[in-house]
């Protein structure tokens, strides 16, 4: 059965995070710990490719609760997310045999690592709510573990209380949606809460508790405060396992609560998850842009990829509660599609950043520049990373763009008002985000990698080790190949859609050249493969054009100084410097940014300083307020702990008294 060996990885996993304690302690452990965990991987992750379109199968484990044990499921929206956790692991395993050999404390890292891969899996496999909350539990501190790796930081310590503090209020979340799940079904197991689905307001509560608790941990805003801070703190390796593997799971999470448990869905639910979704999509791409710390600004660039696949599944909601199951299928796949391929372009991303790190040693934009000569396969990794995250063809990310705003056009025939002036909204704000997302990794790659270096460690950077340009241009590759074979992974997802929505789109595989047709040929289509024909015969034809008439004459002439006739370093583009002009037009109004000039006197030799001051509105507006009312209360709350037994006694009867009350008024 699928389901043993998903648990036997996992026991595997787990057995290899015990092992990795004494073994942290000896040289070349970090080779044996990531390279058994990247066999596990690829081990589960052909399982789960193989249960795709197989039949669920559950399984009951003597652990757990008494009289409750363990429920287990793998169908095949599990699948779908196995396949995604298990190739993000094998991937980041495989990059981190050389990346992890300069760890400063590996038994630190070693340990957590298998734990937090055995975790994730557990949280896709659980068949009821407490197997389910108890893996997401210690996912949460496995990877609060990771996060505090490098403790002596103390940017890093309070990175990781605060993800510690909204990973237990997302869980407490989570933790109340089943609680009302399981009180009208009677039981916690999913078959059970799947048969008793909640009704009219109960329903509605339970999709808002899951849309915020699944939420916080995937990065929607305003409940995104942790993961610009944990995601620079951890090692790049857990870092990219973080953005592309754990937010897939807060997904799953949201998908399995809302589109399975909760039933036939109501005509508004997808509206919030719309809203929010595009809103998180446009400002994660705009905080992207106002950093000048590489890896946080990729953090912020995966709020926006999980505000994209928020709008695809408010989507999915909003059609298949209007009887529109087709475009609900093509929106549902459009998502899954979306979550795949920002796993692949994000690890590639987070793996190249760290190649960055270790080849110069700082992941300032502002102090690199011109790497492409000194690491050459890791540039073009990453050219080719942020050319599919900018969704540019014929590369992966933009064929789920694609098909999302190819749902988005099926929104005139909505019956319902609201939906119909809410989708054409989201899709203008989606656009925008796209838009901007280019602009953004056109200021990264070329602020670190084109130009001349901006400081000496950029000037001495080298190359990484063969592992992790490996896992690099493996990830490469797939992005490639499923830009130009979507229909693959369309038809791979299909069951998972199916279950879901009752509905799946057209098979693709037999489509000639390739072809996708989400709707109707007459309707619209796309063919990467000829895509990719087109850019390379007119490029190649281009440069033979150009090398056979070309005058073969050589010209030399200085370089163009952009109008600045001082050739010094300080006069290229920065990345401050590249996002001023969008920072001028939204970064005023929407993250309060002030520029402060100071400008001396002539005579006066001090140096002009330029000073920016950014805001997040969701910090400074809704999480200090909120951290200054619990200090206030925690400090009158205190008196408490001075009554005598008296009182005591008495607030053991006034509680009591209000638990019956509940109890009475629930019944």
């Amino acid at each position: 059965m699928p389901v043993i060996v998903e648990l036997w990885c996992i026991c595997a996993l787990l057995a290899l995070a015990v092992a990795a304690i004494p073994l942290s302690r000896h040289g070349g452990a970090h080779a044996v710990i990531y390279g058994g965990t990247g066999l596990i991987c690829l081990v589960g992750l052909l399982n789960a490719l193989a249960a795709l379109p197989a039949s669920p199968t559950t399984l009951a484990l003597p652990l757990g609760l008494p009289g409750l044990g363990t429920q287990v499921r793998l169908d095949a929206l599990s699948a779908v997310f196995l396949a995604i956790v298990n190739l993000c692991g094998a991937a980041a395993s495989l990059y981190a045999i050389g990346y992890g050999r300069h760890a400063a404390e590996p038994a630190r890292v070693l340990p957590f690592f298998p734990a937090f891969l055995a975790a994730m899996s557990l949280v896709l496999l659980a068949d009821d709510a407490y197997s389910f909350l108890f893996g997401w539990e210690v996912m949460s501190l496995a990877s609060w573990a990771l996060v505090l790796a490098d403790h002596r930081e103390a940017a890093n310590r309070r990175a990781a209380f605060i993800y510690l503090v909204m990973a237990s209020a997302g869980a407490f979340l989570l933790m109340l949606a089943f609680g009302l799940l399981a009180g009208s079904a009677g039981s916690v197991a999913f078959s059970v809460l799947r048969a008793h689905a909640p009704e009219g307001v109960l329903g509605a509560v339970v999709l808002f508790l899951a849309l915020a608790g699944a939420g916080s941990k995937a990065g929607l805003f305003p409940l995104h405060a942790w993961l610009p801070l944990a995601h620079p703190a951890a090692p790049s390796h857990v870092s990219a396992l973080m953005s592309a593997g754990m937010t897939k799971v807060a997904v799953y999470g949201f998908v399995r609560i809302a589109f399975d448990l909760l039933g036939p869905p109501e005509w508004w639910w997808g509206m919030p998850v719309l809203a929010i979704g595009a809103a998180t999509a446009v400002l994660g791409v705009l905080y992207a842009l106002m950093q000048a710390d590489l890896k946080r600004a990729l953090a912020f660039s995966t709020i926006e990829n999980i505000g994209i696949i928020f709008v695809g599944l408010g989507l999915a909601l909003a059609f298949s509660a209007n009887g529109m199951k087709a475009a609900g299928a093509l929106a549902l796949t459009a998502a899954l599609f979306h979550a795949l391929n920002h796993a692949l372009f994000k690890s590639l991303l987070f793996f190249g950043a760290g190649a960055v790190l270790h080849g110069t040693g700082t992941r300032d934009m502002e102090r690199l520049g011109g790497l492409i000569h000194a690491m050459p396969v890791t540039a073009f990794a990453m050219l080719v990373a942020c050319a599919a995250i900018s969704a540019l063809p014929p590369l992966n990310g933009f064929v789920s763009e694609w098909l999302t705003f190819q749902a988005i056009l099926l929104s005139p025939d909505l019956p319902a008002w609201g939906p119909k002036l809410l989708v054409p909204a989201a899709g203008a704000l989606l656009a925008l985000a796209a838009a901007l997302a280019a602009a953004c990794f056109v200021r990264i790659y070329g602020t670190v990698f084109l130009g001349r270096p901006r400081s000496p460690a950029a000037a001495q950077a080298h190359e990484v080790d063969r592992w992790s340009l490996a896992a690099m241009l493996g990830l490469a590759g797939l992005c490639v190949l499923a830009g130009i074979l979507p229909g693959v992974v369309i038809d791979a997802v299909a069951p998972a859609v199916e279950a879901l929505v009752d509905a799946r789109m057209p098979p693709q595989a037999g489509t000639a050249w390739l072809s996708i047709i989400p709707v109707a040929e007459s309707r619209s289509s796309y063919n990467g493969l000829l895509v990719l024909l087109f850019v390379l015969g007119s490029a190649g034809l281009m440069a033979l054009l150009i090398h056979r008439f070309a005058s073969r004459t050589v010209r030399r002439g200085p370089a163009w100084d952009c109008g600045f006739p001082d050739a010094g370093l300080r006069t290229q583009y920065s990345a401050s410097s590249f996002a001023q002009p969008i920072r001028r037009v939204f970064g005023t109004t929407l993250f309060g940014a002030r520029e402060r000039i100071t400008m001396p006197p002539p005579g006066d030799l001090r140096p002009a300083r330029f000073v920016l001051r950014i805001v997040d509105p969701a910090w400074e507006g809704l999480y200090l307020p909120l951290a200054r009312g619990v200090w206030r209360l925690s400090g009158r709350m205190d008196a408490l702990q001075y009554l005598s037994i008296r009182r005591y006694l008495g607030l053991v009867f006034g509680a009591l008294v209000l638990l019956l009350l509940v109890l009475a008024l629930w019944a």
